[in-house]
């Protein structure tokens, strides 16, 4: 698959003031670094940037990273490591871009994504999904978007777990007996709202208690 090309400059200017400048003028402060290289603070166009993160569907998308300084390029494969958002604007405000290796292992975090609609839920059971994501060790091309766990044949009280699931490339980090999805009685459901109901009761009591006494004095 061919990855997406982001074109950097290297900038001089660090610190707080010279990051608004840089925004202002439509450009996202950024770090380049690796187990092997020197880091190295860039600018990117902030548009160029988003375009990338909303065209490459999923996490963990590989870079070609095309570095400028002066007159030279130098490109590099990179993963984003980080991003800092704004919170009220919901957009960049930096970025770290993880050089990475074709031909050696990373490890990364997978989402997973529950297919199906389990059998138990037909007889009123609720579907829960334990984990969202799993941890994974692969080669930098071999990375999936996401891992699709089959539910449908679960039934009330069956569970799957990171045993039951099967990479073809890569290796699964996580302990094997972690549950990620559960199908459970309907009657988990009822107790809670049962118990919701009790503690509603229980806060209520001494109110009423207080309301009760006022009108006997009277």
């Amino acid at each position: 698959m061919e990855r997406p090309m982001l074109t950097a400059e290297t900038r001089e200017g660090v610190g707080k003031g010279e990051s608004r400048k840089l925004r202002a003028r439509g450009f996202i402060p950024a770090i380049f670094y690796g187990p092997r290289s020197q880091p190295i603070p860039l600018l990117v166009s902030s548009r160029e940037f988003s375009k990338i993160l909303q065209t490459e569907a999923g996490e963990n998308v590989l870079i070609d990273l095309c570095i400028r300084k002066g007159g030279q390029e130098d490109r590099r494969v990179v993963m984003v490591k980080e991003i800092q958002i704004d919170p009220l604007q919901r957009t960049a405000l930096h970025t770290d871009f993880y050089e990475v290796s074709m031909d050696e292992m990373v490890t990364v975090e997978v989402p997973v994504h529950l297919v199906g609609k389990p059998e138990g839920t037909k007889m009123g059971g609720i579907l829960e999904q334990i984990r969202r994501t799993i941890q994974i060790e692969c080669l930098p091309g071999d990375i999936p978007k996401r891992i699709d766990v089959d539910v449908s044949s679960l039934k009330i009280g069956d569970s799957i777990h990171v045993q039951d699931i099967q990479l073809e490339k890569g290796k699964i980090l996580a302990e094997t007996n972690y549950t990620i999805a559960t199908v459970v009685p309907p009657v988990a459901e009822e107790k809670k709202v049962a118990e919701e109901v009790v503690a509603e009761a229980a806060a209520a009591e001494p109110e009423a208690k207080e309301k009760e006494k006022e009108e006997e004095e009277e």
